[in-house]
């Protein structure tokens, strides 16, 4: 895998990651529909979701569909990083369990 594909896959998961975050975010003063269009942490998300969906479509050009997608797991590596520094989440062992599993299998499928 080269430098660019690299930097590309890490660029596509962590603005899935981004788009989460700010969907999460704009969720937290949902009250009415007007509050709703306009939250703009709503379209930040959704941007950063459309750049992702943009680089996942780069970056099959480079990779084979089959590893593009177990690689995008690297996604929820960012959603854990992004929960416990700006959310204030608790992560717990089994999580980064879970988090270890998905480096070793990112790992053994890029060798």
């Amino acid at each position: 895998m080269s430098f660019r594909t690299f930097c590309i896959l890490i660029s596509m998961t962590l603005c899935g990651s981004l788009g989460g975050y700010f969907l999460k975010r704009a969720s937290s003063n949902l009250n009415s529909i007007k509050t709703l269009i306009f939250n703009k942490c709503i379209y930040i998300g959704g941007l950063f979701y459309c750049l992702g969906a943009i680089l996942n479509i780069v970056l099959l050009k480079y990779i084979p569909y089959n590893l593009v997608l177990p690689l995008n797991s690297i996604t929820y590596i960012w959603t854990l990083l992004l929960a416990y520094f700006l959310l204030g989440e608790r992560i717990g062992r089994y999580k980064l369990l879970g988090i270890l599993c998905i480096v070793v299998g990112v790992f053994f499928l890029t060798i």
